[in-house]
């Protein structure tokens, strides 16, 4: 536990130091060549309005940007909160609330203090609301996926399954960001700024879920010996 401890805090710290080196750099515009590079690359150069691929892959990519909406992510959380508390687990229920919807806040506030106009080099596929920066498709989808995985992975003992959650938790993540730029609504360094503080509040949360667990005010994940006397 120690060790799990100590890993967390230096990807927390590092997370948060690469944060704040992208926003510098995105503010004094060392970013804008690279970012328009990217999403010129998305399209088709004889018409911009025209993302590369077939129009089934756009669809599809439509469905995957769909995994990182406050609805789809609202509806996944409240749906595990739900089954912690039938399980009895209801301070974890109240940490994956907070974890996820105060994602949600932090998200929102970053975009207000750094106000970043979206792309404007290509006509957008999905509607937009807020400005741009950082991505909160990619940050909140980092936080509830990451968070929601290492949950799951902490009530597996068999590493392959911890292993597999986890990867599919990144997979989702990583998924949701690429379809923002392809779909014209975000610079890339919108995305990995979001993928970065998403990984940052998730991995604090991990923290504060160790640290309350060992002061008993959190439920501890069951142990492998318990689900098995449960199974027999």
């Amino acid at each position: 536990m120690e060790f799990v401890t100590l890993v967390l805090l230096v990807l927390l710290a590092g997370s948060i130091h690469f944060f704040v080196e992208l926003a510098d750099d995105v503010l004094e515009g060392d970013t804008r060549e690279l970012d328009e590079w990217i999403i010129l690359g998305m399209r088709n150069p004889d018409d911009l309005a025209d993302p590369v691929g077939p129009p089934w892959l756009e669809e599809m990519i439509r469905d995957i940007t769909g995994l990182g909406g406050i609805g789809v992510l609202s509806l996944v959380t409240l749906g595990v909160a739900g089954y912690l508390g039938l399980a009895g687990k209801r301070h974890a229920m109240v940490l994956v609330l907070a974890a996820v919807f105060g994602g949600m806040v932090a998200s929102q506030l970053l975009k207000w203090g750094f106000e970043r106009p979206r792309p404007d080099l290509v006509p957008h596929h999905s509607e937009v609301y807020t400005t741009s920066f950082p991505s909160g498709h990619s940050m909140v989808s980092a936080v509830t996926y990451l968070t929601l995985g290492a949950l799951l992975a902490r009530i597996n003992s068999r590493r392959r399954i911890k292993t597999y959650v986890l990867c599919l938790a990144v997979l989702v993540t990583v998924a949701v960001g690429v379809s923002r730029v392809y779909l014209g609504v975000h610079w890339p360094t919108d995305v990995v700024a979001g993928w970065s503080a998403g990984a940052a509040w998730a991995m604090a949360c991990w923290l504060a879920a160790i640290w309350l667990q060992k002061r008993g005010a959190i439920e501890a994940p069951e142990s492998p010996a318990s689900v098995d006397a449960a199974k027999t």
